[in-house]
């Protein structure tokens, strides 16, 4: 016979209603008595009736999750730290990666809808605007992490991205770095052009022509990060560091070098950004700047809540700063 919220006040030895303020999260329970309930319901397998709870207006306890690529260990790292907040606040989460489509994205903003989120967070590069404004209309919660569309009107977590372009093309320059190529994602995403943007201000700052450097627009992964560094490297006027928008691009940078039989950092400096696991684990160990990734996840999760919950008003743009990690493939050049 299933458990009922009957079953659960009975055995927990409190009301009908305390129970339902347990599993909705509202009013002023006892942490004892919250836990109290929460264990007698692991106990006897209840499990809520999120259709119904969505059919009578109630929450479903759940946020749908937009990333771009799965393949992208930033993005499975921030997908672990929203997931894990929301289990620590009592929220499942439905997780969609778009692969950078944009009829993808629509079809998945469609079926989170459909399985009444209550709240949908975004890292992708958000080519679907129009479908994002209708879940605004729709009073849907929608809260941006890695990215910010400010006329969208949405809580977002990101950092300071021309901050961290810029640290990247100082560390270099203070090296001795006068031809610094850059591969970066897509410039039509604004986190990329600020990168991009900051980049271009070092270089402006010491006097280099940032107008006679390599720069390339590239999907992201590790093969294009390679096909465009080996581009380069093969040039007569081949660059001496390469900044790279995110780590698997400067991975891909890496490889190029080591197939050229370039040694890094002596030959070619390489520094990237996001300061994913695996940075730390490619040979040689990859300077990056760091995101603060478990602090985003866990933020994105906690604004998007608030909403949900009805305890926040206003809408909140955060923006953190990032930290250069200085490993060892970067050093001063041997060529100017």
């Amino acid at each position: 016979m299933k458990t009922t919220i009957y079953d659960i006040a009975k055995a927990a030895g409190v009301s009908i209603a305390t129970v339902s303020k347990v599993i909705n999260g509202t009013g002023r329970i006892s942490t004892e008595t919250r836990e109290r309930v929460n264990e007698i319901m692991q106990e006897l397998d209840y499990q809520p009736s999120v259709v119904a709870s969505a059919l009578t207006g109630k929450s479903t306890f759940t946020i749908g999750l937009l990333i771009p690529d799965l393949a992208n260990p930033l993005y499975a790292e921030i997908a672990r730290s929203v997931e894990d907040r929301g289990r620590e606040l009592g929220f499942n989460l439905v997780m969609c990666s778009t692969d950078n489509n944009p009829r993808r994205e629509g079809d998945y903003i469609t079926f989170l809808k459909q399985k009444r989120v209550d709240g949908i967070i975004i890292s992708t590069g958000v080519s679907n605007e129009i479908g994002l404004k209708n879940l605004a209309k729709q009073k849907i919660p929608v809260a941006l992490v890695t990215r910010d569309i400010p006329s969208l009107g949405a809580d977002s977590v990101k950092i300071d991205d021309f901050l961290g372009g810029y640290q990247a093309a100082s560390h270099l320059i203070g090296l001795g770095h006068r031809h610094i190529a850059v591969i970066t994602e897509d410039l039509n995403l604004n986190s990329s052009k600020e990168r991009v943007r900051g980049y271009r201000y070092a270089l402006e700052e010491a006097g280099i022509d940032g107008d006679k450097q390599f720069c390339v627009e590239s999907v992201s992964s590790v093969e294009e990060g390679k096909r465009h560094a080996l581009e380069m490297l093969r040039s007569e006027d081949s660059p001496t560091a390469i900044f790279a928008s995110n780590d698997l691009l400067a991975i891909g940078a890496v490889q190029a070098a080591k197939e050229l039989r370039l040694t890094i950092p002596w030959d070619l400096s390489v520094i990237g950004f996001d300061n994913t696991l695996l940075a730390g684990i490619v040979d040689p160990p990859l300077t990056t700047v760091a995101q603060p990734i478990a602090q985003m996840g866990r933020q994105v999760m906690d604004l998007i809540i608030q909403e949900v919950r009805g305890q926040k008003q206003t809408k909140q743009r955060i923006v953190l700063m990032p930290e250069l990690i200085v490993r060892q493939s970067t050093t001063f050049p041997r060529k100017v």
